[in-house]
């Protein structure tokens, strides 16, 4: 198996260029993007979006929102490769990841009086589940479309600081509902 896309030719038209980005790492994002728009609202009270900004030091309201950013937006500059066998690994992860994801909100939509979603661990799931799947990125988009200076460890840091300020910020609002 090779690259899915190759890179940019002399002379490409436009709809090599909408294939030069559509072919990229942020392809899986999409699935949990619209998971998020389309299932926040449906979270157990304290995590509704009103509540979930009320009170959050506005430092932390700024490093998570710009870490977000990084962390969803970089991927689309990513080439999606699945060459190499620990690329098909990462992809595996990832989705196995983020279905975990997913079953972490359900547990809260579903059963938001459980004693899994009362605790701290099922309230701040969705928070720290991520970290299942996030990181699989840095594997599958070791490169950029452009430009040499980028290493598959930033985006690695990037999601490392973006987890961390998420589940702090999530342990604010568990905190404020416990």
């Amino acid at each position: 198996m090779r690259e899915i896309w190759q890179g940019p030719v002399t002379g490409e038209d436009t709809s090599s260029r909408f294939l030069h980005c559509a072919l990229s790492c942020g392809l899986l994002l999409i699935p949990a993007i619209a998971w998020n728009l389309a299932f926040t609202s449906k979270l157990m009270p304290p995590a509704a979006m009103s509540e979930f900004w009320r009170d959050i030091p506005r430092p932390l309201g700024l490093i998570e929102n710009l870490l977000r950013a990084l962390v969803f937006g970089l991927p689309f500059a990513m080439p999606l490769c699945i060459a190499k066998k620990s690329e098909r690994r990462a992809l595996l992860v990832f989705v196995l990841g983020t279905l975990v994801y997913f079953a972490s909100w359900l547990a809260l939509m579903y059963w938001p009086h459980s004693a899994w979603s009362s605790s701290i661990l099922g309230s701040l799931a969705p928070a720290y589940t991520p970290i299942l799947w996030l990181p699989s990125l840095a594997v599958l988009g070791k490169r950029l479309f452009w430009g040499h200076f980028y290493r598959w460890w930033m985006y690695l840091l990037v999601c490392i600081g973006l987890l961390a300020a998420h589940i702090t910020h999530a342990a604010i609002v568990y905190s404020r509902s416990a």
